[in-house]
């Protein structure tokens, strides 16, 4: 059994947010392999269904970015896993926008979500980072990551989260670099 996490914060609002590009990420998984229905739970929402053989439950904290690290660790307790089992969507600043690089471990680069959950339950966990590209300057960082992603972008998102989808039964098989690869071929296209 594997726990995969989305990054975002709750709400409307929020929704097309970049800052919330791992809740799209989950939700994209979810309608694409007929995951089960929506349960409240762990301080947020999960969904259950299955990758090939792996059985993966969802999670999308609704404890809003800063505090994702209680729902993700409540979840693992519940289900008795550790973090070689949690694999967390987020969007990156430091990566060109819808470029995907999935790693295991290092550091927050200050992102909220993934500080809470490093304080919570240590760095050793799988991340697969959604890039969003830098907005140039540091203070403009916090309305760029708030901010919705422009009309302009909306076909390149919607290609990105459409390959993440159809690619996901290699990351819940653990090949990572053929995950990888093969969303990026269907980003050529």
């Amino acid at each position: 059994m594997q726990l995969w996490v989305g990054l975002g914060n709750p709400g409307p609002q929020y929704a097309m947010n970049r800052h919330n590009v791992g809740f799209m990420a989950l939700d994209v998984i979810a309608d694409m392999h007929g995951f089960g229905p929506v349960q409240k739970k762990f301080q947020g929402w999960i969904q259950e269904g299955r990758l090939g053989s792996e059985k993966i439950i969802l999670l999308k904290p609704a404890t809003y970015m800063n505090e994702s690290g209680r729902a993700v660790g409540e979840a693992l307790r519940f289900y008795k896993l550790g973090t070689d089992a949690l694999t967390v969507f987020h969007d990156e600043l430091d990566l060109a926008p819808f470029k995907l690089k999935v790693k295991t471990g290092g550091g927050t680069a200050g992102h909220n979500g993934l500080r809470s959950i490093d304080q919570h339950l240590g760095p050793d966990f799988r991340r697969v980072r959604i890039g969003i590209g830098h907005p140039g300057h540091k203070d403009r960082v916090h309305g760029y990551v708030l901010g919705n992603y422009a009309k302009s972008e909306q076909d390149e998102l919607a290609d990105m989260l459409g390959s993440i989808g159809a690619e996901a039964d290699w990351l819940a098989k653990g090949d990572d670099a053929r995950f990888m690869n093969e969303v990026a071929l269907r980003m050529q296209d």
